[in-house]
């Protein structure tokens, strides 16, 4: 796992269990799971219109970063929900590890025959 990304699980579960009242990922865990997947919905939500932004002008650096700043937060919310359900994001990895080398198209018809 990239190291920064190492950092940032590890700083999500020893935040976890803090205060509430010092720490936002704490506060998130407080709330519960549904707090939780509503930050995620706004991030994707604001991500998304930042891609739009980025699409309509490829040579803005300021929309690029803006979507850099989104997907940054996308992702952070997930890595929160991913902690709150005591899911290791090393899981993830391993999925997207599993998938390397498989064409999306015959990965995405194998999903559809499972459900």
């Amino acid at each position: 796992m990239n190291d920064t990304l190492e950092r940032l699980v590890s700083t999500l579960q020893t935040r976890r269990y803090a205060d509430p009242d010092t720490s936002y990922v704490a506060k998130l865990h407080h709330k519960g799971l549904n707090k939780i997947l509503e930050k995620i919905g706004e991030e994707s939500t604001e991500m998304i219109l930042a891609a739009k932004d980025a699409e309509r002008a490829p040579n803005d650096a300021a929309k690029r970063l803006e979507l850099v700043k989104e997907t940054a937060d996308l992702l952070f919310h997930s890595l929160v929900a991913l902690s709150h359900l005591d899911v290791p994001f090393d899981d993830v990895l391993a999925e997207l590890e599993r998938r390397e080398g498989t064409s999306g198209l015959v990965e995405k018809a194998s999903r559809s025959e499972r459900h």
